[in-house]
């Protein structure tokens, strides 16, 4: 079997947990496919314990949507699906349906390289029910990961403190798909290349990279190597100095770069890959400066993340860019983000939409009911608060009272006639028809800064951020509240 000719096509409709397509199923045979209903995509917990997520992965998705459909072979396999009893588990007729459904829902997301917070809505899905339902675990799948790694990528840069982030990670990616969206997030997230080719030609991302320790190993000695590949390459000198003896390695990198300097070139810098790397850095640094090359960069690798280039830093070491891999591309500290779909609305035989909430001991594992969108607020640049509100709820201007989805007792009063504001769920699709204008990567890398830059300092910390301000319309508590009680007494009653 050709798994790279099997796995990566056009059509994934079949990416989906299994307990999906039986209640498809049971949703077909119930008739109620066609009943209208809205799912949110939202997540409970910044990641790595931080104030702020960086949004990604909405390309992926509409690329999915627009390929959503049951092709034969997917039928084929759902058809030799058999019960217990050797009968088939699927019924002809709703292979059928299969066959002919097609794409009809109402997709509003956040922008890829949006800053988002816990309990807002990153993307809500309006349509069938069969439809919504089957697209819970791709659109998971594909929200989850490339969220996961943008926030890590940022965190990492915000650690960086504007020094370049390379991202190094692909021998370390979980599979050939996870490593390219890994890529592509942490381009999004801040870092200026990757050492992944492919991600390069598929996404346009820029690729640098240096040589391994191979290389040196190859040759009788290390000047020798360096020499060698900087006949290869006179102008991308970059040498990897810590395969025999560091500071030693810094000398045969000097003579090489003198050698070069010779034929009117610059060495480009050098690369620590081991050991203390803020005593290294800080000597090598030293070693450049007299010898002449005081703008050679070090760049530094060696299993880093935010915290360990943080610390690096307070130790003022002499590191102009940061090579990153393993802990970025699999998020070493937190391989999942938790992200979760909901149903919080559906239509009832009168065609009304009915909210609905899912009731759990732990507040924080109450959704939130109703179709809401969620509004940011603005002062001077700086964003100050996300009011989460029914869209069909005027907002009085005069003032607002957010209230913690969480906590009850944390609320804070707005003033919107003061701020500046922006709706964060856009139309992406309408009646299955794609009505958003994808930008291209680099827009979106621009747009993730920009959102980065208007949040405070203290919401970046990457130690004990500062709460970030995220309530419910006072109507919108209200209803959920409201809901919870009714399900609680229901239950009770039934026992």
């Amino acid at each position: 079997m050709k798994i790279t000719k099997d796995l990566y096509q056009s059509n994934l409709v079949l990416l989906t947990d299994f307990y999906q397509l039986t209640m498809a199923y049971a949703y077909w045979k119930a008739g109620k496919g066609e009943q209208e209903a809205v799912f949110n995509l939202f997540f409970r917990k910044h990641p790595f314990e931080g104030g702020f997520t960086l949004a990604a992965g909405l390309d992926y998705v509409v690329d999915f949507c627009q390929n959503f459909r049951f092709e034969k072979a997917d039928l084929d396999y759902l058809e030799v699906m058999k019960n217990k009893d050797g009968t088939p588990l699927f019924e002809a007729d709703f292979l059928d349906y299969l066959q002919k459904l097609e794409f009809t829902c109402d997709i509003d997301a956040v922008e890829e390289g949006t800053v988002v917070f816990p309990n807002a809505p990153l993307v809500r899905v309006r349509g069938p029910l069969i439809q919504c339902q089957l697209l819970e675990t791709p659109l998971l799948n594909i929200i989850n990961f490339q969220t996961l790694i943008a926030t890590k990528a940022a965190r990492i840069n915000v650690a960086a403190q504007g020094e370049p982030v390379l991202e190094f990670g692909l021998r370390r990616a979980q599979g050939i798909d996870g490593a390219l969206a890994a890529s592509r997030a942490s381009y999004i997230g801040g870092c200026t290349s990757t050492s992944n080719v492919m991600a390069g030609k598929l996404f346009g991302i820029p690729v640098s990279g240096t040589h391994a320790h191979s290389w040196i190993m190859s040759f009788e000695t290390e000047l020798e190597a360096f020499e060698a590949y900087a006949d290869a390459f006179p102008d991308q000198c970059i040498f990897l100095v810590d395969t025999y003896d560091t500071l030693n390695g810094v000398k045969n990198a000097i003579k090489v770069g003198e050698i070069l300097r010779s034929k009117g070139k610059e060495m480009i810098g050098i690369r620590i890959d081991s050991g203390d790397l803020a005593y290294f850095s800080s000597k090598a640094r030293q070693m450049l400066n007299e010898a002449g090359f005081p703008d050679a960069k070090i760049v530094a690798s060696n299993d880093l993340d935010e915290h360990i280039i943080a610390s690096l830093k307070s130790q003022e070491a002499d590191i102009n860019v940061w090579g990153v891999g393993t802990k970025l591309v699999t998020a070493y500290d937190q391989p999942a983000l938790g992200a979760v779909y909901k149903l919080s609305a559906i239509k009832n035989a009168q065609g009304e939409w009915e909210p609905k909430v899912k009731v759990s001991q732990q507040s924080l594992k109450i959704n939130i009911p109703g179709i809401h969108n969620t509004k940011r607020y603005f002062s001077k640049g700086k964003a100050v608060a996300d009011m989460i509100f029914l869209e069909d709820q005027e907002i009085d201007p005069r003032g607002v009272v957010i209230i913690d989805p969480v906590d009850a007792t944390r609320r804070k009063r707005l003033m919107p006639a003061f701020y500046q504001e922006e709706i964060l769920l856009k139309p992406i699709f309408h009646k299955g028809k794609k009505v958003y204008n994808l930008p291209s990567l680099t827009e979106i890398r621009d747009r993730a800064a920009k959102q980065l830059e208007s949040l405070d300092k203290t919401h970046m910390r990457l130690v004990n951020p500062h709460l970030y301000p995220v309530g419910l319309e006072e109507n919108l508590h209200h209803l959920r509240m409201e809901l919870v009680l009714k399900a609680k007494k229901f239950e009770n009653e039934e026992e």
